[in-house]
């Protein structure tokens, strides 16, 4: 059976990108937001969403994903709802892919809310992406043309880098892409001792 090995980071450190490298060096890695949006669009959780939330959150049939983080990152209930429907959906659809993965020595679980969700007890190893403060809201500001306003939202409704990596066995700090690379490259040759 493969290794688990969370990784987690704050929304704008570069998580993605670091389980991208991991990728590249042949370790299969379960991007658990990418798979989360294709789960809310079956038909099973979009219309459990719907019934919570109610149509006003729809855009020509479709879920508007800015609509539904208006009504659930600025309340906590709310968002414990949603995530009550997404998470054991994802939980499920991680089984299924661990299964199509049990060959490999080690395989990467990549969340944003690893510690949040639970999703930590099921690991062998956690690793975090930390990055400064200024860096992440900079890259998050590129990269969903958004504010800075809700990005910080974003990040006060998240647990903190030192919360995260207090709980870590490894932690990449991801500001310069070479040193970010080595570390990937370290971190991965220990975990195939370990």
């Amino acid at each position: 059976m493969a290794k688990i090995i969370g990784l987690t980071g704050g929304i704008g450190s570069g998580k993605t990108t670091v389980a991208h490298y991991f990728h590249e060096l042949g370790v299969p890695v379960y991007i658990a937001d990418s798979e989360a949006k294709r789960i809310t669009d079956s038909p099973e959780i979009k219309a459990a969403i719907i019934e919570a939330f109610g149509q006003t959150i729809l855009d020509e049939g479709r879920i508007n994903r800015e609509k539904l983080a208006a009504i659930v990152f600025n309340n906590p209930e709310n968002l414990a709802l949603l995530n009550g429907i997404i998470h054991p959906a994802v939980r499920k659809d991680f089984a299924n892919w661990i299964e199509l993965h049990k060959g490999a020595p080690i395989v990467i679980k990549e969340t944003a809310i690893l510690f949040e969700s639970g999703s930590d007890s099921d690991c062998d190893a956690i690793i975090t992406v930390t990055a400064p403060i200024e860096t992440r809201i900079q890259r998050v500001m590129e990269r969903d043309k958004t504010t800075r306003e809700s990005i910080i939202k974003r990040i006060e409704n998240q647990w903190t880098d030192q919360m995260r990596t207090s709980k870590s066995d490894y932690v990449i700090d991801n500001v310069e892409i070479t040193k970010t690379k080595q570390q990937v490259r370290e971190i991965l040759k220990k975990l195939h001792n370990f």
